[in-house]
């Protein structure tokens, strides 16, 4: 009976220390796929309204911008620069050294070096907010605006983006089901 009882025992430390090891070994992997790769963030507010509604979960890529840069359509998730505690989502509408006018629910963009504007055609737009802004972007600043113009707080307000604050890009949205899509919102213009 006491050779059962042992023989139990061994089995039983088996399993734990085999556990430990799972735990370790997805942690080793996990860890940092979620600190490096792809993040999960949850869309709070209707600033990027008709694109994402509020309470829609994305999962977004890290790495992107860490191999390249942000390209003007893209849906950009950053820490605001004012509060690096928030996280905004915004579309990526001026890249660096391109000059961007807002005229009235008009965008024009005049790219580095050239005098000819070129007028964005923005079909995502549905509630607009008139401004007038000219800004000229340094060589790591974006111009970010949301998709709903009249609840947006963004580089129309308080200025360009510096890339130090992107975290990456809009990559999959995953909820609700009915919405699920590869690049949410990504416009080529």
């Amino acid at each position: 009976m006491s050779q059962e009882i042992k023989i139990i025992k061994k089995v039983d430390d088996w399993n734990l220390w085999e556990f430990v090891k799972f735990l370790l070994i997805t942690t080793a992997i996990v860890l940092p796929i979620r600190f490096y790769v792809a993040q999960p963030f949850v869309v709070s507010g209707e600033s990027m309204f008709p694109t994402f509604k509020n309470g829609q979960y994305l999962i977004v890529d890290q790495i992107s911008y860490n191999l390249g840069k942000p390209e003007r359509g893209d849906v950009a998730i950053f820490k605001f620069p004012q509060d690096t505690s928030k996280y905004f989502i915004k579309r990526v509408v001026g890249l660096p050294g391109e000059t961007v006018e807002v005229k009235g629910q008009d965008v024009y963009i005049t790219p580095k070096g050239s005098t000819e504007k070129i007028k964005l055609e923005e079909p995502y737009i549905e509630l607009e907010r008139e401004v007038y802004e000219t800004t000229t972007l340094g060589d790591t600043e974006y111009f970010v605006m949301g998709d709903n113009r009249l609840q947006s707080y963004d580089s129309r307000f308080w200025g360009p983006l510096d890339e130090k604050y992107l975290v990456g890009r809009a990559l999959v949205r995953l909820l609700p089901v009915n919405s699920i899509n590869y690049l949410p919102g990504k416009v080529n213009y």
